[in-house]
């Protein structure tokens, strides 16, 4: 079973994109599922079809939802939260600040994540394409695991945990907590398998989308998440023989993305599909499976030609320290910022942050240079740390 995230700027065709994947999938004998936790819920719009929060039949092998996400919040979150409201009112926290406590922060992002995990676990899909939100929110989405794992060690401690159970019950809010935080681990560890979840990111020929597209890379990078495809949509086609104004503009804006594609290309080993911008806004089967043909052509819409991904810490040892090499895509405009957080390493991109576990050979020692090369960042770690 295979996981595909398409993702991307807003207004830049994902969905359809998608949706045609999906149907490609399903076209090859695949039982395939298409599920949006986009808010917006255009997929619907794709198909020319009403959907539900449960996958609907849409076509031979192919079914599709749209996450209600509010909806979980209400079903899956609420219980929980009477219990841990429960518990920090036996423990003396007053009401209203039990009642901000437990106010998790991105829960209905996360509870749509939970959902396709839940769906994908089945077993009733041999692939699930997720129509994800814009790029900025999917970056906020697949973070999500580790930030509210996180936000509950430092909320309910272990040890005080046991104190506040200890004097009013248990309640049954342990075995709650025990089941949210394996599913936190479990959702780590399928965004970050390349084996079963891939992303797919979806972008136009223009100068400002590929620099946010690039800095998306670094991003999912360091939450040891894989693109292994990029699409570049909506191509003007190409003026041929032809004269005249419009060929003339044809000409020029083709050349502009062009470049613009060269660049990416040289910038990446990451695969890039190119599909030309239709007259016609692809609607239904027919033209969704129309523009899977142009996209992928005899190619399978699993297959990936981006090479596996190295291991995000990679570390050797070099005079009388260490050298650990943080492998994301960086260019010479990427803004990057270090700390040293006890034993973690808070590395800052673009604005996305992630707290890095050092490995613990490293932990006596302290950052003595960082620099930046085709690979990623390189940290030269010397010295006992004081």
């Amino acid at each position: 079973m295979r996981i595909l995230l398409f993702t991307g700027k807003g207004g830049v065709g994902k969905t359809t994109l998608a949706a045609a994947t999906a149907v490609r999938l399903a076209a090859s004998g695949r039982e395939t599922l298409v599920v949006s936790t986009d808010p917006a819920h255009s997929l619907a719009d794709a198909f020319g079809t009403r959907l539900t929060g449960e996958p609907s039949l849409v076509d031979t092998r192919l079914h599709a939802s749209h996450v209600d996400s509010r909806g979980l919040v209400d079903s899956a979150w609420g219980e929980l939260r009477q219990q841990l409201r429960t518990v920090l009112a036996g423990a003396g926290v007053d009401e209203l600040d039990a009642e901000e406590l437990t106010v998790v922060p991105g829960l209905d992002e996360l509870l749509a994540l939970t959902e396709v995990a839940r769906l994908a676990r089945t077993g009733q899909w041999d692939a699930v394409v997720v129509d994800c939100g814009p790029t900025a929110e999917t970056l906020r989405l697949l973070a999500l695991p580790d930030a509210i794992a996180t936000y509950l060690q430092r909320a309910f401690p272990a040890r005080s945990v046991r104190g506040m159970v200890a004097g009013v019950g248990r309640q049954g809010w342990v075995d709650s907590i025990g089941r949210l935080a394996e599913h936190l681990a479990e959702l780590r560890d399928m965004l970050a398998d390349p084996q079963v979840t891939g992303v797919r990111l979806v972008l136009t020929p223009e100068r400002l989308v590929v620099a946010e597209s690039k800095r998306t890379l670094a991003a999912l990078a360091l939450r040891d998440i894989r693109v292994d495809g990029m699409i570049a949509n909506r191509l003007v086609p190409k003026a041929g023989l032809r004269r005249g104004p419009a060929a003339t503009w044809l000409r020029t804006r083709r050349g502009e993305q062009d470049a613009v594609l060269a660049e990416l290309k040289a910038s990446t080993p990451i695969g890039l599909h190119v599909v030309e911008h239709r007259a016609a806004e692809p609607v239904g089967l027919e033209a969704l499976g129309s523009l899977a043909d142009e996209l992928y052509g005899r190619a399978d819409p699993l297959g990936s030609n981006a090479s596996r991904p190295p291991s995000l810490l990679q570390i050797r040892p070099e005079g009388t320290g260490y050298v650990l090499r943080v492998a994301i895509p960086l260019s010479e405009e990427s803004d990057v910022n270090l700390a040293r957080v006890g034993d973690d390493l808070a590395i800052t991109v673009d604005g996305m942050r992630r707290l890095v576990p050092l490995p613990a050979v490293l932990r006596r020692y302290e950052v003595a240079d960082a620099s930046v090369d085709g690979d990623g960042l390189l940290l030269q770690f010397a010295g006992a740390a004081l």
